[in-house]
């Protein structure tokens, strides 16, 4: 075999000619969905069950939630680091068994203090095995045309709410939320696992040659301008993103739908997502990072506004839905390219793990603020109102984003 971190089968580093492993992408595509639909999106669907079912309050259950994320964000930056020099094979394999354990330890918590801990645990399977440490790997393989199997990857794992959702819903009507959990648990185990272990075997490539203007190193592009303007943007945007998310559910419950109603909402927006990733390799190759940036963020405040201003019917709520999904799965890939169209791909794992860590933290704060706020605010449509204005300044922020730069040399 290879040695690590030297092009396999002859093929020559930094170019597209670099032998890709066939396996990595299906297999990823699968963790993903899996991974997302189990260790995130169950939470929402499975939440009031369980402050229900336990006495739990719904803020403590959402903080331990938000603290995972947390957890996530501050892990990824040395994550990044560590693929972008040894590859993605044994961090997201390590990552699976931790997920694993951690729904184990959720489901079986007797007191909130377990509850927290196994969420933690959860925030570094996070850190290991989402999105992040995934583009790592698919940038460095499949460059220079990764936005394909971002897109790729992003398209599978946008169905995640949609399968997930839905059937944890299903799961929770005849089991309890802890036989749920424990279900989850075992799916995961047996897809996620073995499909990082034996897919992600390939040769490690070397980086590519940083581009002219980033070749005093990362540290110098980490300190610009454009770079700190962009993780604000990207942060605020993030914020209300995640909060919609999660408080999507229980708007619809306020406004008189039940349960499972509001969670096939959810899972359409999940379908949303998946719509989303196809038109945006079009919109990357016809617009520029900053216009892109700041029309992509100012669509989601524009459809948060809407969920917050419109009551219904179902049919309406539903489609504002998919609309936001759509939305929100254009900025994952705006996200996920972010670095290679401003800096290049030599340095992506580590500044990508910098720009995702702010972002990843406001996701972990969104569900238990939007929680806290919800009631002293009136309710969710106020909520949704208050979202869609951080919405509104992201966009105007992502203006200073923009960033001289030459062809990236693959």
């Amino acid at each position: 075999m290879t040695t690590l971190g030297t092009p396999g089968h002859g093929a020559t580093a930094g170019t597209g000619d670099r032998s890709r492993p066939r396996a990595a992408l299906p297999a990823l595509c699968l963790t993903q969905v899996t991974g997302w639909g189990i260790v995130y999106y169950a939470f929402p669907v499975l939440n009031p069950q369980i402050t229900h079912a336990t006495g739990w309050p719904a803020g403590a259950t959402t903080a331990a939630f938000s603290a995972a994320l947390l957890v996530s964000a501050i892990a990824g930056i040395r994550v990044g680091r560590i693929i972008d020099h040894r590859g993605p094979r044994t961090v997201m394999t390590a990552g699976s068994v931790l997920g694993v354990l951690s729904i184990l330890i959720i489901a079986t918590a007797p007191n909130p203090p377990v509850f927290a801990g196994g969420w933690l645990l959860a925030g570094l399977s996070m850190a290991t095995t989402f999105y992040q440490p995934a583009f790592v790997a698919l940038t460095r393989w499949w460059a220079p045309d990764h936005i394909r199997a971002l897109t790729v990857v992003t398209l599978a794992g946008g169905l995640a709410s949609t399968v997930f959702a839905p059937v944890t819903a299903v799961l929770a009507a005849h089991l309890s939320w802890r036989a749920t959990y424990a279900v989850l648990a075992l799916v995961l185990a047996v897809v996620t696992v073995p499909a990082h272990a034996f897919a992600l075997d390939a040769p490690w490539p070397t980086a590519p040659p940083a581009p002219a203007h980033v070749t005093r190193g990362a540290d110098k592009a980490a300190r610009s301008r454009p770079f700190w303007m962009l993780a604000a943007a990207l942060t605020l945007s993030a914020f209300a993103v995640s909060a919609v998310v999660v408080a999507l559910v229980p708007l619809l419950v306020e406004r008189g739908y039940s349960t499972t109603e509001a969670a096939w909402a959810l899972g359409l927006g999940g379908a949303g997502q998946t719509l989303g990733r196809t038109l945006y390799a079009t919109l990357a190759r016809r617009t520029g990072p900053t216009g892109r940036t700041v029309a992509l963020v100012a669509l989601g405040s524009l459809t948060t506004a809407t969920l917050a201003l419109v009551p219904g019917p179902y049919g309406v709520l539903a489609a504002l839905s998919v609309a936001a999904g759509t939305v929100r799965g254009n900025l994952t890939l705006l996200q996920a390219t972010a670095v290679t169209d401003r800096w290049g791909a030599t340095h992506y794992g580590r500044l990508s793990g910098l720009l995702a860590a702010p972002t990843t933290a406001a996701s972990a704060l969104a569900p238990f603020a939007g929680a806290a706020l919800a009631a002293p605010l009136g309710g969710y449509p106020r909520l949704f109102g208050l979202l869609a204005l951080m919405s509104a300044l992201a966009a105007l922020v992502a203006l200073g984003t923009g960033s001289r730069r030459t062809p990236p040399e693959w």
